[in-house]
C-alpha cells in the first residue's frame, strides 16, 4: 500500500498498530530536518547522524506519548533537539577534560580550517578575522540566544517550530534571534570591524 498521500497521524496509528513500514515513511519523510536541527545543535556531521539515530529511536519508543497537540514534525524535532543538547554537553564535558587546547593559539588552531579563495593576503586576514569575531561573538552568546540563532539561521525551521523545539513562545523566539543578532554585531563593532550586517 502507497504511503504517499497518507497524513503523519495516520502513519502514527499504522505504527503504533505494530506497522514496521509506517514508522519507515516517517523517518524517510523527516530524516532530513532531524538531521540538519542536530547539526544546528551539534555541528559535526558524525555527531549529528548519531542524535539524529537516537531521537527516532527514541521517538518509536515513545510513539503512544505523541498526543497530536502538535504535528509529528514538531514532536519529533522537539525530541531531536534535546537528544542533541545532551549529546553535546556530553561532548563538550568529554572533550573538556581529554584534548582541550592548552593555549590561546592552539584553541584558534583547532577552530581554523577556513580556506582562502582569491583575495589579498590583507583581505583573506580580514576576513578571517571577521569570521573569528564571528565564531566568537556566537560562543559568547548565552546559550538560549545561541541555540535560537542557530536554529533560526539553518533557515530550516518556522519561528513557530523553533518555538516548539525549545518549548517557548513564537515571540519570545523572535526576540532571542533580534536580540542575538544586534549582540553580535555590537560585539564585531567594539572590536573594530565596522557597521556589521
Amino acid at each position: 500500500m502507497s504511503t504517499d498521500c497518507v497524513i503523519d497521524v495516520d502513519l502514527v496509528a499504522r505504527a503504533r498498530r505494530g506497522d514496521p513500514a509506517a514508522f519507515g515513511e516517517l523517518v524517510d519523510r523527516h530524516r532530513s530536518a532531524v538531521y540538519r536541527a542536530a547539526l544546528a545543535a551539534l555541528g559535526s556531521p558524525a555527531d549529528a547522524e548519531d542524535a539524529a539515530q537516537d531521537a527516532f529511536l527514541l521517538a518509536y519508543r515513545r510513539l503512544d506519548s505523541f498526543r497530536g497537540d502538535a504535528s509529528f514534525k514538531t514532536w519529533l524535532l522537539t525530541i531531536t533537539w534535546h537528544q542533541a543538547i545532551n549529546r553535546r554537553r556530553s561532548l563538550t564535558s568529554v572533550w573538556r577534560r581529554m584534548v582541550a587546547p592548552k593555549t590561546e593559539d592552539e584553541a584558534e588552531g583547532a577552530m581554523a580550517g577556513i580556506a582562502s579563495g582569491g583575495p589579498s593576503p590583507e583581505e583573506a586576514a580580514e576576513q578571517q578575522q571577521l569570521r573569528r569575531g564571528i565564531r566568537e561573538a556566537i560562543r559568547a552568546l548565552s546559550p538560549k540566544l545561541r541555540d535560537t540563532l542557530l536554529l533560526a539561521q539553518a533557515g530550516d525551521y518556522s519561528y513557530d517550530e523553533i518555538g516548539a523545539m525549545l518549548r517557548v513562545p513564537t515571540g519570545t523566539i523572535k526576540w532571542r534571534v533580534s536580540e542575538a543578532r544586534r549582540v553580535i554585531r555590537k560585539r564585531l563593532e567594539e572590536r573594530g570591524h565596522g557597521h556589521v550586517g
